[in-house]
């Protein structure tokens, strides 16, 4: 490992220390959120060119990202009150719905504007589009095969995507709340908390920006920390043993693992002596941190170089159209804007973002719900996609 990598390491480590200590000191820092200085933090880093743009930093940046995800989504599960999340579940099947059809509506909106003389193409790229944004990854790499899509299409869908989705982060992660705050009524928390009224309820809802940096590192906290950490290494060590299981392919492994993980880390918070473990969420918040800086500072200018702007375009239609109608309509069937949020992000970028919307919002209640919308994205995102793109050639 080369001194470069070793501070990027470091940049991504530690830089969310200085960010949790300074949301901990200054109340205005407080108020805008960590999760959003981190994102803030990255974006600045990769702009000025203070982490350089290469292929090999950028394998780098997503490596991070990765291994910081798995520690997450644990840790901010423990201290989990599931009773809680049945009451929030009729909210987020609506929006999961609306944002499946928002999203394959934008799809065919978008055709029709930019499709031109290339409307086979097109299609293709509609149907892959779809597929990853009310799936993942896996998905648009099986619509790829299954349409057969040539490498330099693919290549193109997933690099502009890249792009607009960090527009898309910027937008709903920044200023998702306060915009669409507006329009959608607020998450009830009062509710959530009626249903899991019991001697071990946990405050699922409540916020904890004002704790992260002095209450991980009291002296009666970190044996504490210490096992949920233990635990969490087993868990992810389960999560990854699936990985050798024979009916799991490749494609499979990503989503077999979030969901691995996730249950496991579901089956121990009903155990009184995990879910008991001060400041586990807390710890969770700084992985997360880790992971938002390591992702934002994959931006750079020069992923606006050399762009062919009709697909460009086509994809920024997409993304932004699948949002806006999706909090339409979400409006229209009152769900809050809390829930819309977290499953947009679930569905647009896939479950591990779950956890960093959740931060910006303060609200871990909707954790594990917007977890499993997007595990449920990944299950029907490639068969959604391939009809999407036989309805788009039906259609031109």
């Amino acid at each position: 490992m080369n001194l470069q990598s070793i501070a990027i390491i470091a940049t991504c480590v530690l830089s969310p220390l200085v960010i949790m200590w300074l949301t901990y000191r200054f109340k205005i820092l407080r108020q805008i959120g960590n999760i959003i200085l981190a994102y803030a933090v990255g974006c600045l880093l990769g702009l000025f060119g203070l982490i350089p743009n290469t292929p090999e930093v950028h394998e780098l940046q997503s490596s991070i990202a990765a291994y910081a995800v798995p520690f997450a989504i644990p840790l901010m599960l423990y201290s989990s009150n599931v009773k809680a999340w049945a009451h929030l579940a009729p909210n987020f099947a609506k929006s999961l719905v609306a944002g499946l059809v928002a999203c394959v509506a934008a799809v065919v909106i978008g055709f029709f504007i930019f499709k031109g003389n290339d409307a086979d193409r097109f299609a293709k790229i509609g149907g892959m589009l779809t597929g990853l944004y009310t799936g993942g990854t896996t998905n648009i790499a099986s619509i790829k095969v299954a349409l057969g899509v040539d490498n330099a299409t693919y290549l193109m869908v997933h690099t502009y995507s890249i792009v607009v989705s960090a527009l898309y982060l910027l937008l709903i992660v920044v200023f998702g709340k306060r915009i669409f705050g507006l329009i959608l009524r607020p998450f009830n928390a009062i509710d959530a908390e009626e249903v899991a009224k019991n001697e071990d309820a946990d405050q699922d809802v409540s916020t904890h920006d004002d704790e992260l940096f002095n209450g991980i590192f009291r002296r009666d906290i970190l044996p504490g920390v210490g096992r949920a950490m233990l635990l969490t290494i087993g868990i992810i060590a389960v999560g990854f043993a699936t990985k050798f299981l024979p009916f799991v392919s490749d494609d499979a492994f990503q989503a077999v693992f979030i969901l691995t993980i996730s249950l496991l880390a579901i089956v121990a918070s009903f155990m009184r002596r995990v879910r008991r473990i001060k400041r586990t969420f807390e710890v969770g918040t700084y992985f997360i941190l880790v992971f938002s800086v390591a992702v934002a500072s994959q931006v750079s200018l020069d992923m606006f170089e050399n762009m062919d702007y009709s697909f460009m375009l086509y994809t920024l239609v997409v993304t932004m159209g699948a949002l806006v109608m999706h909090v339409v309509f979400n409006k229209m069937m009152r769900v809050d804007v809390d829930t819309t949020l977290v499953t947009s992000i679930s569905l647009i970028c896939s479950p591990p973002f779950v956890p960093v919307m959740a931060g910006a919002l303060g609200n871990r209640a909707v954790i594990g719900p917007g977890i499993a919308v997007g595990l449920i994205g990944y299950a029907i995102g490639t068969y959604i996609g391939f009809m999407a793109a036989l309805l788009l050639t039906a259609l031109a």
